[in-house]
């Protein structure tokens, strides 16, 4: 495995094994990271209508394209419905607000950003499965690539595929050490759901990249602590969703491919202790 491979999702269609993420201001900075990202080795760019910056995340894209003469089909792009625009008619005109401000002419990923939860939604199911009818027929008519949620747990997750003609293809989740969402992971895993980890690093103010177990492994491998992570991440075969707007970390962070943790090692990552992270709970979250 290296930077350029891809997994296959249960429709076939291939992704990559990083990712991307761009929770970044609207502007031109947000324009120039996603051209630094692509010219760095991304292919897989993602973003949200909640970050109100699919404008410039589009814009990079097509100019990095020029400049660096790779077609369509060489960058995979994945936004995401807000929970605001739950329901079909909503998230079906969210959709295409989202490839309008894109630039695109299809979007090869699109989520479901929060499940509606029974602590706010009494018809929180039925919420959900009419929002996920949407992604569907978008899907059929080959806007979107494939779909799938975010945020979503194992009973969510269960139930959304009890409800629903076409089964998710990805799961993006927070996953990192100290929270590692196991129990999520797992069930979308076994459901062969496609796992996405956003904040790897745990997120601002986290202390995640200092811990003593990830940095004595670190050591042992003349790595630094964020290729730790992510190379415990690839190895769970789970996508991680890094950000940065130094391309120097760009670079960094794809530089995951020429070591391998032990099981040993692994273990002792996944007992780490919390350190911090935004550890959002989507069965109280107010969404």
């Amino acid at each position: 495995m290296n930077k350029t491979s891809k997994y296959t999702l249960n429709n076939g269609y291939k992704i990559p094994v990083v990712g991307f993420g761009t929770i970044i201001p609207d502007g031109k900075e947000t324009v120039s990271a996603v051209k630094d990202a692509i010219k760095s080795g991304y292919h897989l760019i993602d973003t949200a209508e909640i970050y109100g910056n699919e404008i410039s995340v589009g814009k990079g894209i097509r100019e990095a394209m020029v400049e660096n003469n790779l077609k369509r089909e060489d960058i995979l792009v994945s936004t995401k419905a807000w929970h605001t625009n739950r329901g079909y008619k909503k998230t079906t005109a969210a959709f295409n607000e989202s490839l309008k401000k894109l630039g695109l002419d299809y979007i090869d990923i699109y989520l479901i950003h929060w499940p509606a939860n029974a602590k706010w939604h009494n018809d929180w199911r039925e919420l959900n499965a009419d929002t996920w009818r949407a992604l569907e027929d978008l899907y059929k008519s080959g806007k979107i690539k494939a779909i799938g949620v975010s945020n979503f747990l194992d009973h969510h997750l269960k139930a959304l595929i009890e409800d629903s003609e076409i089964k998710p293809m990805l799961n993006q989740i927070e996953y990192h050490p100290g929270f590692a969402q196991t129990k999520a992971a797992e069930y979308s895993h076994s459901q062969n759901i496609q796992v996405e980890a956003w904040s790897p690093f745990g997120g601002p103010g986290s202390d995640v990249l200092k811990d003593p177990t990830v940095n004595k492994i670190a050591q042992k491998y003349e790595k630094k602590p964020s290729q730790v992570i992510l190379r415990w991440l690839i190895q769970k075969e789970i996508i991680p969703l890094t950000k940065s707007t130094n391309i120097d970390h760009m670079q960094d962070n794809l530089d995951d491919f020429n070591f391998e943790l032990t099981n040993e090692e692994m273990v002792a990552i996944d007992k780490a202790p919390y350190s911090g992270g935004f550890q959002f709970d989507p069965d109280t979250a107010k969404s």
